[in-house]
């Protein structure tokens, strides 16, 4: 285990150091200035749209509302990377890494804008008003590359509902082990029961379970973040000079250096944000909208509130609380649950325990549903092939739980880098039809409409299957 653990470590450090770095920003650049900067300029429709969808009822007995696939998204989105991984980044790069966090976060929200969207365009239907899509959808039907979208669809399926979920079960197991002396094997056993129970339900019942869940865990963990910078508000001026300086200096305080912050920053914005990855998309094309602007942009703001908002409490408590700085190898969710437990005493590391269990969990379920979306891609919608599947996921949530803390994150970021740049090569080619839904969409506004996508816009309407007069009828309002 120490010697594969030092190997993907070693390959990790190349392709992020030389070459995920420059295509994951690069492109994010791209996007950001090729639609006009519309991570700034569209904020006021994100919020608009996705406080308009609050109890919005989608037709089909089974259709996923775009509340609904946002919340999907948000549960793989908002889970450990947010806790555990911010504790990390600022272990290894030190305060100023959470400045670079920040920054991947704005770049990612036009790469997220432009993929999502996309997502829509060539989105399939399934009946009963549900759709399924993502980046194996549009890079077979746009880009009339069939062994690369299988190639994206088996490191997705991997990724996510495999590697992924076994990061997600490892924090779980931690924090419980830490809070409540809980055997990491019987943790193993009772969260495999658990995550078999949701994920043999289907989508419908992931969707539910997420839009349910994820509002009512987020809320209580911000609440804290909150009582926590009110207790320390002479404080927080300090806090941000350091993030500030330590983003910049070559002296970072913990983790040695520019770059390191940089890369560290980087790494642990991407795994919590998800923007780039092509994990997102999966779950935008479920939606039932009228536009696929409108998806693309209410996932855009997704990558705020994953890392602009959930991140940055994590952020706040573990740098205001100091425990950081005290040394040891104290690190991930361990780290915050000490940083809780210093400011509310030992209770409060229970609390964070069962709080990461909601996050944790709820990831694992919306990590579960991309791969199962791409399993369908590859074929494999038998109910046997399904079947062995989702036995996987349940065997990698075991695994997970019993496994060593550093071997699983490098395994995710050495995963993230592939379905990154497979992603990327895609969506940069094809951003250029991202643009003509987003022109279309503003055109509609200004007169007054309400958008609704008339595939014909578009230069080649090969592959856009999912948009007809059915589509449209229930949503109009």
């Amino acid at each position: 285990m120490d010697f594969l653990n030092s190997m993907v470590g070693s390959i990790n450090d190349f392709l992020w150091t030389y070459i995920i770095i420059v295509v994951l920003v690069g492109c994010g650049l791209w996007f950001t200035i090729s639609t006009g900067f519309i991570q700034l300029r569209a904020l006021p429709e994100m919020v608009r749209l996705l406080a308009g969808e609050l109890g919005r009822r989608p037709s089909g007995r089974k259709a996923i509302s775009s509340f609904q696939a946002f919340c999907v998204s948000t549960a793989s989105r908002v889970g450990v990377g947010n806790i555990a991984g911010v504790a990390i980044a600022i272990v290894t790069g030190g305060p100023g890494a959470v400045f670079w966090m920040w920054v991947i976060a704005f770049i990612g929200t036009a790469t997220g804008f432009v993929e999502s969207t996309l997502a829509q365009i060539y989105k399939i239907p399934r009946g009963h008003g549900l759709f399924h899509g993502g980046p194996a959808y549009y890079i077979q039907n746009a880009l009339g590359q069939p062994a690369v979208a299988k190639l994206f669809a088996v490191l997705i399926s991997v990724t996510f509902g495999l590697i992924y979920v076994s990061v997600q079960a490892n924090t779980i197991a931690i924090s419980m082990e830490k809070a409540f002396g809980v055997d990491t094997y019987l943790m193993g056993g009772v969260l495999a029961v658990l995550a078999g129970v949701v994920i043999f339900g289907g989508i419908h019942r992931v969707a539910s379970f997420s839009a349910l869940l994820v509002p009512i865990m987020a809320g209580i963990y911000l609440f804290i973040a909150l009582i926590i910078i009110l207790m320390h508000i002479d404080q927080v001026p300090a806090m941000f000079v350091l993030i500030l300086h330590d983003a910049f200096s070559p002296q970072a305080a913990v983790g040695g250096g520019i770059g390191t912050a940089i890369l560290t920053g980087i790494r642990r914005g991407l795994f919590s944000n998800e923007a780039g990855e092509g994990s997102i998309p999966n779950a935008a094309a479920t939606a039932n909208v009228t536009h696929p602007v409108k998806q693309g942009l209410v996932q855009a703001f997704g990558v705020y509130v994953d890392t602009w908002i959930v991140c940055s409490a994590s952020a706040f408590i573990v740098l205001l609380t100091g425990q950081y700085t005290i040394g040891g190898d104290t690190t991930g969710i361990a780290l915050a649950q000490d940083s809780l437990a210093s400011v509310f005493g030992p209770w409060a590391s229970s609390l964070l325990a069962v709080l990461i269990f909601l996050f944790a969990f709820s990831s694992v379920v919306g990590n579960y549903y991309y791969g199962e979306i791409n399993i369908h891609f590859l074929g494999g919608n038998t109910g046997r092939t399904l079947f062995l599947y989702r036995l996987g996921v349940v065997v990698m949530v075991f695994f997970g739980c019993i496994a060593a803390l550093g071997l699983v994150w490098n395994l995710a970021d050495l995963f993230m880098a592939m379905i990154c740049l497979t992603n990327l090569y895609a969506i940069a080619r094809l951003a250029p039809l991202a643009r003509i839904a987003l022109t279309d969409y503003f055109v509609q506004k200004a007169a007054g409409k309400n958008p609704v996508f008339d595939p014909s816009i578009m230069p080649d309407q090969h592959g856009i299957v999912g948009w007809g007069e059915e589509q449209f009828k229930p949503q109009r309002h």
